[in-house]
């Protein structure tokens, strides 16, 4: 690919804007589209736990990808911070899983990874977390896990992106399909006309199956909806991020505290339900006992992007030149985005890559 082309990315969430980011020095011209407003779908609506629920369950083309963006994501921040002047307050605090079902797989995944996860006494996890409920006997622990604060990373790479000159975003800007001639895609149909590109990018997340069926290829993506609430604590309330049966908390560095979320196949309905609200004030009232007796100050629906062991597709769609993809991070997303748009970039400027692509390539999977 040449410096010279214009690239056209569909979905602004936080994979689109940061492929953006990437690929803008390279390139004459970046495009980006979002049928809403950038960031607002699960970018926005996810927890930012810089590093997969349980990294040891997933397969090793997920676990590449996220050790290299928790390394890398303390650098990004700081890059936009000083860029945009807009923190995304990376924060590092932590995270106990408390009474794992397989604690020994886990620590022999850390082991095997070389990851700082070890085993802890649970009154040493008392001892950091003083709020923590005492209903739990067993607690591992790594030190080195972040969070991100989504809507401000969303905000500063927005910002980032509209300081480029050769950077134009379209918000609310719906594609359709897209144009071709002959086998090659030369741009995109949308709700204000057709938009041409020498490369396109389908950036989309749950909504990316749904383009690639106007091309008569079936995407194994689809939306999986995820409830979260949110609590104003004291900011010096909760110390650490905490995980029990598939619920978490994480703590803001201004005593926000978010609590999620919920795994439901539900389409694309994401109306935030009664039923949901109160599992997850039970989840955060055993979870942080003290919760009890605050405010729920929000509650929210998003949909992840669920695709098969969670692998994202990242590189070209065979048969259709011109057409690339760096979607379905189904619950990984904001973990894995720095790693996903640096080793999308590389392919397609024909780098040499960050890690090996193949796990990750369309091609045969689609």
């Amino acid at each position: 690919m040449t410096r010279q082309q214009q690239v056209v990315i569909v979905g602004g969430g936080v994979i689109g804007l940061l492929t953006a980011y990437n690929l803008a020095s390279e390139v004459r011209s970046v495009v980006l589209l979002d049928r809403s407003n950038v960031g607002q779908e699960s970018s926005w609506a996810g927890g930012g736990i810089v590093s997969p629920l349980y990294p040891w369950r997933y397969s090793p083309a997920v676990t590449a990808l996220a050790h290299w963006s928790q390394d890398f994501y303390p650098q990004l921040g700081e890059r936009l911070f000083a860029d945009t002047g807009i923190d995304p307050e990376v924060h590092t605090t932590g995270l106990y899983w408390l009474d794992l079902e397989d604690e020994a797989e886990a620590l022999a995944w850390a082991e095997r990874e070389n990851r700082p996860l070890r085993a802890v006494d649970i009154s040493a996890a008392h001892d950091a977390v003083p709020v923590l409920g005492g209903g739990f006997s067993r607690a591992i622990y790594m030190a080195d896990v972040a969070n991100v604060r989504n809507p401000r990373l969303v905000k500063s790479l927005k910002a980032a992106l509209l300081a480029l000159p050769n950077v134009t975003i379209h918000e609310q800007c719906e594609v359709s399909g897209f144009v071709r001639e002959g086998e090659r895609v030369v741009g995109v149909e949308t709700s204000r006309g057709v938009i041409s590109g020498d490369q396109v990018v389908l950036t989309a997340g749950a909504w990316s199956g749904d383009l690639l069926k106007t091309l008569d290829l079936t995407l194994p993506v689809e939306p999986v909806k995820g409830q979260m609430i949110l609590y104003k604590c004291a900011a010096d309330f909760l110390s650490s991020m905490v995980l029990a049966k598939g619920r978490y908390a994480i703590p803001r560095r201004d005593g926000h505290i978010l609590i999620g979320s919920t795994l439901e196949h539900e389409g694309y309905d994401k109306t935030p339900t009664d039923v949901a609200l109160q599992s997850l004030k039970a989840s955060a009232v055993e979870l942080l006992p003290a919760l009890a007796e605050a405010e729920v100050v929000g509650h929210w629906a998003g949909l992840r992007p669920g695709s098969p062991e969670g692998i994202p597709y990242i590189g070209r769609v065979p048969g259709f030149e011109g057409l690339w993809l760096n979607c379905g991070h189904y619950r990984n997303g904001l973990v894995l985005a720095p790693a996903s748009c640096q080793l999308f970039a590389d392919v397609m400027l024909g780098r040499a890559p960050i890690i090996d692509p193949a796990p990750y390539a369309p091609a045969g999977r689609i």
